[in-house]
């Protein structure tokens, strides 16, 4: 059997449990004649335990419209931002930094979160990316 050809591949934000035809997902899987159903329902059900977060799903659309799909947690700078209770980074990262700091604990805390998504299980690897995301955001590491 001949492989199936890519058409597309996409990321998508959604709110956990609550993907609908509405858009984003009912415009963008539209466009490629794939039966949005097919990534709706089943997406809503794997996500419906997740409480109130929006996670990313990353869709593989193929030529015959059929796709799969996996989904993978909250984006870093969104937990982030949840752990320090700020509703966005700095605009200026480099001159001007927030006043709230990210300590160690909650470092190990968000990187342990997101090791799930990542193809690592080496925890330190994962804080230095998350280490990064937030000095990208204007947020300083402690320690």
């Amino acid at each position: 059997m001949a492989e199936k050809q890519v058409k597309a591949s996409l990321k998508l934000k959604i709110p956990a449990g609550k993907a609908s035809a509405a858009p984003p997902v009912g415009s963008t899987l539209g466009q490629y004649g794939v039966n949005m159903m097919d990534f709706i329902n089943p997406f809503n059900e794997q996500t419906k335990e997740l409480g109130n977060v929006t996670v990313t799903a990353h869709l593989t659309i193929y030529d015959d419209r059929s796709m799969t799909f996996r989904v993978v947690g909250q984006p870093t700078d969104d937990l982030i931002r949840a752990k320090l209770g700020v509703a966005k980074g700095s605009g200026k990262p480099n001159s001007e930094k927030l006043d709230k700091k990210l300590n160690q604990t909650q470092l190990t805390e968000i990187a342990e979160a997101k090791a799930r998504d990542m193809n690592t299980q080496n925890v330190e690897s994962v804080k230095k990316m998350v280490a990064g995301t937030a000095r990208s955001m204007g947020i300083e590491i402690e320690g």
